[in-house]
């Protein structure tokens, strides 16, 4: 019936979370069309762990439990955000081809290499990989990619001796 919700889709959109700010490069380059300023600000890689990846297993079991969200929820992130978000799950969750309640689809994007004066340039599908937030949640949660054993007792020891 018109005007009814028949089903829906969540899509979480993430860019890249910085640290620091780039203002001032960005100010110069509007103004004179070219900066020569380094930046202090950079990637914020940590936010994957600390926000990004807890956000997606919270919404993904909220959204499992609504009778319209049938295909789940949408990551849609740049090539690099995905890849340090699969870098961080090991890798190793199974991929589950048929969207469902509970599906946690990954999709990602590179920025066009073609470049044109006055032009934004557009994005170009890279992947997709879908799975459950219960693979996700487990990955997160009981990572296989762990440093080494007693690599806290290593520094602490290298840095006594240091100073020593």
């Amino acid at each position: 019936t018109q005007g009814e919700l028949a089903e829906f889709v969540a899509v979480e959109v993430q860019s890249m979370d910085t640290t620091g700010n780039y203002r001032e490069e960005r100010d110069a380059y509007m103004r004179e069309g070219s900066y020569d300023r380094r930046s202090k600000a950079g990637i914020n890689w940590e936010n994957v762990s600390k926000r990004i990846l807890p956000q997606l297993i919270y919404k993904g079991n909220v959204l499992r439990r609504e009778r319209l969200c049938t295909k789940g929820l949408f990551f849609v992130c740049p090539t690099p955000v995905y890849e340090r978000v699969a870098e961080r799950l090991g890798h190793n969750m199974m991929e589950y081809p048929n969207l469902q309640p509970g599906s946690l689809t990954f999709r990602w994007y590179d920025i066009s290499n073609e470049s044109v004066d006055g032009v934004i340039r557009s994005l170009q599908p890279s992947g997709q990989f879908s799975t459950t937030v219960d693979q996700v949640a487990l990955a997160f949660t009981a990572p296989v990619n762990l440093p080494a054993p007693n690599v806290y007792e290593t520094a602490i020891l290298a840095e006594l001796r240091r100073k020593g």
